[in-house]
Protein backbone atom coordinates (compact mmCIF):
# COMPACT_ATOMS: atom_id res chain seq x y z
CA UNK A 1 0.00 0.00 0.00
CA UNK A 2 2.58 2.56 -0.25
CA UNK A 3 2.84 5.42 -2.66
CA UNK A 4 5.81 5.85 -4.68
CA UNK A 5 5.01 9.24 -5.46
CA UNK A 6 5.82 10.19 -1.78
CA UNK A 7 8.27 8.29 0.76
CA UNK A 8 6.08 7.47 3.42
CA UNK A 9 3.04 9.03 2.14
CA UNK A 10 0.75 6.45 1.87
CA UNK A 11 2.78 4.08 4.04
CA UNK A 12 0.50 4.32 7.25
CA UNK A 13 -0.43 2.06 10.22
CA UNK A 14 -3.77 1.36 10.45
CA UNK A 15 -4.59 4.18 13.51
CA UNK A 16 -4.08 6.80 10.81
CA UNK A 17 -7.48 8.44 9.18
CA UNK A 18 -9.02 12.04 8.24
CA UNK A 19 -10.07 14.13 10.93
CA UNK A 20 -8.96 16.44 13.65
CA UNK A 21 -7.35 16.13 16.73
CA UNK A 22 -5.91 19.35 18.77
CA UNK A 23 -3.90 18.90 21.94
CA UNK A 24 -2.68 21.69 24.15
CA UNK A 25 0.40 21.23 26.02
CA UNK A 26 2.39 23.45 29.04
CA UNK A 27 5.70 25.00 27.86
CA UNK A 28 8.55 22.07 27.67
CA UNK A 29 10.99 24.58 29.51
CA UNK A 30 11.33 26.57 32.20
CA UNK A 31 12.09 30.81 31.46
CA UNK A 32 15.58 32.14 31.72
CA UNK A 33 16.09 34.58 34.74
CA UNK A 34 16.24 37.55 32.04
CA UNK A 35 17.14 39.25 28.81
CA UNK A 36 19.55 41.45 28.14
CA UNK A 37 19.47 44.20 25.98
CA UNK A 38 21.25 42.71 22.82
CA UNK A 39 18.42 39.76 23.13
CA UNK A 40 15.61 42.66 23.36
CA UNK A 41 16.74 44.23 20.30
CA UNK A 42 17.41 41.47 18.57
CA UNK A 43 13.81 39.59 19.27
CA UNK A 44 11.83 42.73 19.59
CA UNK A 45 9.26 41.22 16.92
CA UNK A 46 8.67 38.37 18.98
CA UNK A 47 8.05 40.02 22.04
CA UNK A 48 5.86 42.08 21.06
CA UNK A 49 3.73 38.76 20.20
CA UNK A 50 1.12 38.66 23.17
CA UNK A 51 1.69 34.51 22.68
CA UNK A 52 5.22 34.57 22.47
CA UNK A 53 6.08 37.91 24.88
CA UNK A 54 8.86 38.58 26.91
CA UNK A 55 7.88 35.13 28.71
CA UNK A 56 8.32 33.06 25.84
CA UNK A 57 11.23 34.72 24.73
CA UNK A 58 13.27 33.57 27.85
CA UNK A 59 11.83 29.69 27.17
CA UNK A 60 13.71 29.74 23.83
CA UNK A 61 16.49 31.39 25.56
CA UNK A 62 16.84 27.95 27.99
CA UNK A 63 15.84 25.67 25.63
CA UNK A 64 18.35 22.80 24.45
CA UNK A 65 17.41 21.54 21.04
CA UNK A 66 19.27 18.82 18.78
CA UNK A 67 18.80 18.87 15.58
CA UNK A 68 19.58 15.04 13.95
CA UNK A 69 20.99 16.04 10.72
CA UNK A 70 22.38 18.99 9.19
CA UNK A 71 21.15 17.97 5.21
CA UNK A 72 17.55 19.52 3.62
CA UNK A 73 15.17 19.20 6.56
CA UNK A 74 18.11 20.17 9.16
CA UNK A 75 19.34 23.51 7.08
CA UNK A 76 16.27 25.63 7.33
CA UNK A 77 15.38 24.38 10.76
CA UNK A 78 18.78 24.88 12.39
CA UNK A 79 18.90 28.30 10.88
CA UNK A 80 15.41 29.53 11.86
CA UNK A 81 16.02 27.73 15.35
CA UNK A 82 19.31 30.11 15.59
CA UNK A 83 17.42 33.23 14.09
CA UNK A 84 14.70 32.34 17.02
CA UNK A 85 16.59 32.46 19.76
CA UNK A 86 17.03 28.72 20.66
CA UNK A 87 19.65 28.80 23.85
CA UNK A 88 21.52 25.95 22.74
CA UNK A 89 21.27 23.73 19.70
CA UNK A 90 23.16 20.53 18.78
CA UNK A 91 24.31 19.29 15.70
CA UNK A 92 24.24 15.72 14.98
CA UNK A 93 25.61 14.28 11.93
CA UNK A 94 28.85 12.66 10.41
CA UNK A 95 28.82 13.36 6.91
CA UNK A 96 30.57 16.32 4.82
CA UNK A 97 29.43 18.36 2.28
CA UNK A 98 29.25 17.44 -1.37
CA UNK A 99 28.06 19.57 -4.12
CA UNK A 100 24.97 18.34 -4.90
CA UNK A 101 23.89 19.22 -1.25
CA UNK A 102 24.35 22.42 -2.23
CA UNK A 103 20.27 22.41 -4.18
CA UNK A 104 18.95 22.17 -1.36
CA UNK A 105 21.26 22.15 2.32
CA UNK A 106 21.37 26.09 2.22
CA UNK A 107 22.99 26.08 5.85
CA UNK A 108 26.25 24.88 3.34
CA UNK A 109 27.76 26.66 0.85
CA UNK A 110 30.68 26.37 -2.31
CA UNK A 111 33.21 27.08 0.19
CA UNK A 112 32.11 24.18 2.57
CA UNK A 113 32.05 21.44 0.14
CA UNK A 114 34.25 19.19 1.65
CA UNK A 115 33.73 19.85 5.01
CA UNK A 116 32.24 18.18 8.30
CA UNK A 117 28.52 19.03 7.71
CA UNK A 118 28.09 19.86 11.05
CA UNK A 119 31.67 22.31 11.38
CA UNK A 120 29.93 23.93 8.14
CA UNK A 121 25.98 24.00 10.01
CA UNK A 122 27.78 25.53 13.62
CA UNK A 123 29.75 28.21 11.30
CA UNK A 124 26.43 29.31 10.15
CA UNK A 125 24.31 29.66 12.70
CA UNK A 126 27.23 31.54 14.24
CA UNK A 127 26.46 34.03 11.61
CA UNK A 128 23.40 34.26 11.80
CA UNK A 129 22.90 34.60 16.15
CA UNK A 130 26.41 34.57 17.98
CA UNK A 131 24.08 34.65 21.43
CA UNK A 132 23.55 30.76 20.24
CA UNK A 133 25.63 28.31 22.23
CA UNK A 134 26.36 25.59 19.51
CA UNK A 135 27.50 21.53 20.50
CA UNK A 136 28.63 19.97 17.95
CA UNK A 137 28.88 15.96 17.68
CA UNK A 138 30.47 15.12 14.48
CA UNK A 139 29.35 11.47 14.71
CA UNK A 140 27.32 8.78 13.60
CA UNK A 141 23.95 8.70 15.47
CA UNK A 142 23.66 4.25 16.70
CA UNK A 143 22.20 2.65 19.52
CA UNK A 144 25.66 2.86 21.92
CA UNK A 145 25.07 6.73 21.64
CA UNK A 146 21.77 8.18 21.37
CA UNK A 147 20.39 7.83 24.76
CA UNK A 148 23.15 9.83 26.14
CA UNK A 149 23.22 12.44 23.24
CA UNK A 150 19.21 12.61 23.59
CA UNK A 151 18.76 13.40 27.31
CA UNK A 152 21.34 16.60 27.00
CA UNK A 153 18.28 18.15 25.15
CA UNK A 154 15.09 19.35 25.85
CA UNK A 155 13.36 18.55 22.25
CA UNK A 156 14.71 16.43 19.30
CA UNK A 157 14.17 17.36 15.60
CA UNK A 158 14.46 14.96 13.15
CA UNK A 159 16.12 15.67 9.63
CA UNK A 160 16.66 11.93 8.59
CA UNK A 161 16.62 10.84 5.27
CA UNK A 162 16.31 7.09 6.14
CA UNK A 163 13.81 4.63 8.00
CA UNK A 164 16.60 2.68 10.11
CA UNK A 165 17.87 5.99 12.04
CA UNK A 166 13.83 7.42 11.84
CA UNK A 167 13.02 4.69 13.91
CA UNK A 168 16.11 4.50 16.37
CA UNK A 169 15.16 8.37 16.99
CA UNK A 170 11.60 7.77 17.96
CA UNK A 171 12.62 4.37 20.13
CA UNK A 172 15.31 6.26 22.04
CA UNK A 173 13.02 9.24 22.28
CA UNK A 174 10.08 7.25 23.69
CA UNK A 175 12.07 5.39 25.96
CA UNK A 176 13.43 8.94 27.46
CA UNK A 177 10.31 10.56 27.54
CA UNK A 178 11.30 13.27 25.06
CA UNK A 179 8.91 14.73 22.24
CA UNK A 180 10.22 14.93 18.93
CA UNK A 181 9.30 17.24 16.02
CA UNK A 182 9.46 14.75 12.68
CA UNK A 183 9.38 15.46 9.00
CA UNK A 184 10.34 13.58 5.57
CA UNK A 185 10.15 14.79 1.86
CA UNK A 186 10.12 13.54 -1.34
CA UNK A 187 10.27 14.55 -4.85
CA UNK A 188 7.29 17.14 -4.40
CA UNK A 189 5.96 16.13 -1.13
CA UNK A 190 5.95 16.31 2.36
CA UNK A 191 5.36 15.41 5.91
CA UNK A 192 5.35 16.56 9.58
CA UNK A 193 4.15 15.42 12.74
CA UNK A 194 4.99 15.81 16.07
CA UNK A 195 5.71 12.58 18.28
CA UNK A 196 5.44 12.73 22.11
CA UNK A 197 4.27 9.54 23.15
CA UNK A 198 3.67 11.19 26.89
CA UNK A 199 0.79 12.26 25.38
CA UNK A 200 -0.09 11.19 21.79
CA UNK A 201 1.01 8.73 19.39
CA UNK A 202 4.68 7.57 18.53
CA UNK A 203 6.12 7.14 14.96
CA UNK A 204 5.46 3.46 15.44
CA UNK A 205 2.30 4.08 16.13
CA UNK A 206 2.09 5.94 12.59
CA UNK A 207 3.86 3.39 11.14
CA UNK A 208 4.57 -0.20 12.56
CA UNK A 209 6.57 -1.57 10.56
CA UNK A 210 8.70 -0.24 7.60
CA UNK A 211 7.74 -0.44 4.26
CA UNK A 212 9.70 -3.48 1.97
CA UNK A 213 13.02 -3.23 0.98
CA UNK A 214 13.28 -1.25 -2.27
CA UNK A 215 9.57 -0.42 -2.28
CA UNK A 216 9.74 3.33 -1.11
CA UNK A 217 13.11 4.96 -3.46
CA UNK A 218 14.93 7.41 -0.78
CA UNK A 219 15.49 11.03 -2.57
CA UNK A 220 18.70 10.12 -3.54
CA UNK A 221 17.33 7.90 -6.04
CA UNK A 222 13.53 9.52 -6.88
CA UNK A 223 15.00 13.71 -6.31
CA UNK A 224 13.39 16.01 -4.07
CA UNK A 225 12.33 19.63 -4.86
CA UNK A 226 15.27 21.89 -3.17
CA UNK A 227 12.52 24.50 -2.23
CA UNK A 228 10.56 21.86 -0.34
CA UNK A 229 12.96 21.60 2.80
CA UNK A 230 12.53 24.75 3.47
CA UNK A 231 8.33 24.14 3.54
CA UNK A 232 8.47 21.36 5.71
CA UNK A 233 11.53 22.32 7.59
CA UNK A 234 9.66 25.54 8.49
CA UNK A 235 7.07 23.92 9.50
CA UNK A 236 9.03 21.33 12.26
CA UNK A 237 10.89 24.45 13.37
CA UNK A 238 7.58 26.44 14.27
CA UNK A 239 5.96 23.12 16.35
CA UNK A 240 9.35 23.13 18.09
CA UNK A 241 8.64 26.48 19.28
CA UNK A 242 5.43 25.74 19.96
CA UNK A 243 6.31 23.38 22.09
CA UNK A 244 9.21 24.80 24.26
CA UNK A 245 7.26 28.20 24.45
CA UNK A 246 3.76 26.74 25.30
CA UNK A 247 1.60 28.36 22.74
CA UNK A 248 -0.87 27.06 20.10
CA UNK A 249 -1.65 23.62 19.41
CA UNK A 250 1.14 21.38 17.94
CA UNK A 251 1.08 18.30 15.98
CA UNK A 252 0.66 16.25 18.77
CA UNK A 253 -1.88 13.51 16.83
CA UNK A 254 -2.13 14.88 13.48
CA UNK A 255 0.02 14.54 10.45
CA UNK A 256 0.55 17.27 8.09
CA UNK A 257 0.86 16.46 4.37
CA UNK A 258 1.87 18.91 1.65
CA UNK A 259 1.53 18.98 -2.41
CA UNK A 260 3.81 21.46 -3.72
CA UNK A 261 2.09 20.64 -6.77
CA UNK A 262 -0.94 21.09 -5.86
CA UNK A 263 -0.13 23.33 -3.51
CA UNK A 264 -2.43 21.92 -0.84
CA UNK A 265 -2.16 20.81 2.66
CA UNK A 266 -3.91 18.37 4.45
CA UNK A 267 -4.26 17.00 7.98
CA UNK A 268 -4.41 13.09 9.16
CA UNK A 269 -5.58 12.36 12.75
CA UNK A 270 -3.59 9.83 13.71
CA UNK A 271 -4.69 8.07 17.35
CA UNK A 272 -1.86 6.20 19.62
CA UNK A 273 -1.81 2.80 18.66
CA UNK A 274 -2.87 0.51 22.23
CA UNK A 275 -1.38 -2.35 20.47
CA UNK A 276 1.90 -0.28 19.00
CA UNK A 277 5.11 -2.28 19.89
CA UNK A 278 6.79 0.05 21.66
CA UNK A 279 4.23 2.68 23.62
CA UNK A 280 0.81 0.36 23.42
CA UNK A 281 -0.39 -1.30 26.43
CA UNK A 282 1.44 -4.37 26.52
CA UNK A 283 5.30 -3.22 24.57
CA UNK A 284 7.17 -6.14 23.35
CA UNK A 285 10.12 -3.48 22.63
CA UNK A 286 11.41 -2.73 25.81
CA UNK A 287 14.75 -1.40 24.72
CA UNK A 288 16.59 -0.13 21.54
CA UNK A 289 17.01 -2.57 19.36
CA UNK A 290 20.55 -4.21 18.22
CA UNK A 291 20.25 -3.67 14.69
CA UNK A 292 17.88 -0.74 12.99
CA UNK A 293 19.71 -1.89 9.80
CA UNK A 294 18.47 -5.35 9.78
CA UNK A 295 15.08 -4.01 11.29
CA UNK A 296 14.08 -2.27 8.42
CA UNK A 297 16.42 -4.61 5.79
CA UNK A 298 17.95 -2.25 3.08
CA UNK A 299 18.01 -5.08 1.05
CA UNK A 300 16.00 -7.86 0.93
CA UNK A 301 16.92 -11.52 1.63
CA UNK A 302 15.80 -12.50 -2.04
CA UNK A 303 18.52 -9.63 -2.81
CA UNK A 304 21.25 -10.79 -0.68
CA UNK A 305 21.56 -14.20 -1.37
CA UNK A 306 21.14 -13.22 -5.46
CA UNK A 307 24.20 -11.35 -5.26
CA UNK A 308 26.48 -13.78 -3.89
CA UNK A 309 28.85 -15.04 -6.29
CA UNK A 310 26.66 -12.65 -8.61
CA UNK A 311 28.88 -9.28 -7.92
CA UNK A 312 31.36 -7.77 -10.05
CA UNK A 313 33.01 -4.67 -9.63
CA UNK A 314 33.29 -1.54 -11.77
CA UNK A 315 36.75 -2.17 -12.86
CA UNK A 316 36.16 -6.13 -14.03
CA UNK A 317 32.69 -4.86 -15.85
CA UNK A 318 35.88 -2.41 -17.90
CA UNK A 319 37.62 -4.87 -18.75
CA UNK A 320 34.97 -7.35 -19.79
CA UNK A 321 34.33 -4.48 -22.50
CA UNK A 322 37.35 -3.83 -23.26
CA UNK A 323 38.03 -7.84 -23.64
CA UNK A 324 35.35 -7.63 -25.80
CA UNK A 325 32.98 -9.99 -23.84
CA UNK A 326 29.62 -10.78 -25.37
CA UNK A 327 26.92 -8.85 -22.11
CA UNK A 328 24.22 -7.30 -21.98
CA UNK A 329 24.63 -4.27 -20.00
CA UNK A 330 21.52 -3.06 -18.53
CA UNK A 331 21.03 0.26 -16.41
CA UNK A 332 18.05 -0.50 -13.96
CA UNK A 333 17.36 3.39 -12.75
CA UNK A 334 15.01 5.90 -14.14
CA UNK A 335 14.83 7.61 -17.17
CA UNK A 336 15.60 10.68 -15.72
CA UNK A 337 19.01 9.39 -13.72
CA UNK A 338 20.03 7.74 -17.38
CA UNK A 339 20.06 11.29 -18.61
CA UNK A 340 22.14 12.68 -16.21
CA UNK A 341 24.94 10.15 -16.33
CA UNK A 342 24.98 6.36 -17.81
CA UNK A 343 27.69 3.84 -18.29
CA UNK A 344 28.54 3.58 -22.13
CA UNK A 345 26.97 0.62 -23.58
CA UNK A 346 24.14 0.15 -21.11
CA UNK A 347 20.65 -0.09 -22.16
CA UNK A 348 17.71 1.55 -20.11
CA UNK A 349 15.56 -0.76 -18.59
CA UNK A 350 13.53 0.40 -14.97
CA UNK A 351 13.71 -2.27 -12.36
CA UNK A 352 10.06 -1.78 -12.06
CA UNK A 353 9.62 -3.35 -15.44
CA UNK A 354 11.88 -6.52 -14.52
CA UNK A 355 10.24 -6.95 -11.04
CA UNK A 356 6.20 -6.92 -13.02
CA UNK A 357 8.00 -9.21 -15.42
CA UNK A 358 6.72 -6.63 -18.31
CA UNK A 359 10.53 -6.06 -19.47
CA UNK A 360 11.42 -10.42 -19.06
CA UNK A 361 11.43 -10.16 -23.06
CA UNK A 362 14.04 -8.17 -23.71
CA UNK A 363 16.43 -9.95 -22.14
CA UNK A 364 18.78 -12.21 -24.31
CA UNK A 365 19.33 -15.99 -23.44
CA UNK A 366 22.36 -16.60 -24.74
CA UNK A 367 23.92 -13.30 -23.50
CA UNK A 368 25.90 -12.61 -20.38
CA UNK A 369 23.49 -9.91 -18.42
CA UNK A 370 25.24 -7.62 -16.41
CA UNK A 371 22.66 -5.04 -13.92
CA UNK A 372 23.74 -1.66 -12.77
CA UNK A 373 21.69 1.16 -10.75
CA UNK A 374 23.37 4.13 -8.94
CA UNK A 375 24.94 2.30 -6.11
CA UNK A 376 23.81 -1.46 -6.17
CA UNK A 377 20.75 -1.68 -3.82
CA UNK A 378 18.21 -1.36 -6.99
CA UNK A 379 20.55 -3.85 -9.44
CA UNK A 380 20.42 -6.50 -6.39
CA UNK A 381 16.59 -6.49 -6.45
CA UNK A 382 16.40 -6.79 -10.05
CA UNK A 383 19.05 -9.29 -9.84
CA UNK A 384 16.73 -11.86 -7.53
CA UNK A 385 13.90 -11.08 -10.25
CA UNK A 386 15.90 -12.26 -13.05
CA UNK A 387 17.46 -15.31 -11.75
CA UNK A 388 14.08 -16.45 -10.07
CA UNK A 389 12.79 -15.79 -13.92
CA UNK A 390 15.37 -18.59 -15.17
CA UNK A 391 18.35 -16.39 -15.55
CA UNK A 392 20.83 -17.81 -13.53
CA UNK A 393 24.09 -16.48 -14.78
CA UNK A 394 22.74 -12.59 -14.33
CA UNK A 395 25.26 -10.45 -12.55
CA UNK A 396 25.44 -6.64 -10.81
CA UNK A 397 27.84 -4.38 -10.30
CA UNK A 398 28.79 -3.52 -6.63
CA UNK A 399 28.66 0.24 -5.80
CA UNK A 400 26.73 0.77 -9.67
CA UNK A 401 27.17 4.05 -11.22
CA UNK A 402 28.97 5.73 -8.75
CA UNK A 403 31.80 2.94 -8.40
CA UNK A 404 32.05 3.61 -12.11
CA UNK A 405 32.42 7.07 -11.83
CA UNK A 406 34.73 6.70 -9.28
CA UNK A 407 37.18 3.90 -10.38
CA UNK A 408 36.85 4.10 -14.06
CA UNK A 409 35.39 7.57 -15.29
CA UNK A 410 36.08 10.59 -12.74
CA UNK A 411 34.91 13.02 -15.49
CA UNK A 412 31.29 11.90 -15.56
CA UNK A 413 28.98 13.42 -13.03
CA UNK A 414 28.54 11.94 -9.69
CA UNK A 415 24.60 12.85 -8.32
Amino acid sequence: MADRRCGERQWRGPTADPGESTVSLPPLVEPAAELTVDEIRRYSRHLIIPDVGVEGQKRLKNARVLCVGAGGLGSPALMYLAAAGVGTLGIIDFDTVDESNLQRQIIHGVSDVGRSKAESAAATIREINPLVHVEIHNTALDRENVKDIFSRYDLIVDGTDNFATRYMVNDAAVLLGKPYVWGSIYRFDGQASVFWAEHGPCYRCLYPEPPPPGMVPSCAEGGVLGVLCASIGSIQVNEAIKLLAGIGEPLVGRLMVYDALEMSYRKIKVRKDPNCALCGENPTVTDLLEDYEDFCGAVSEEAQEAVVDSTITALELKEWQDAGKDIFLVDVREPAEYEIVRIPGATLIPKGEILSGEALAKFPQDRQIVLHCKSGVRSAEALAALKAAGFKDSVHVQGGVLSWVKQVDPSLPAY
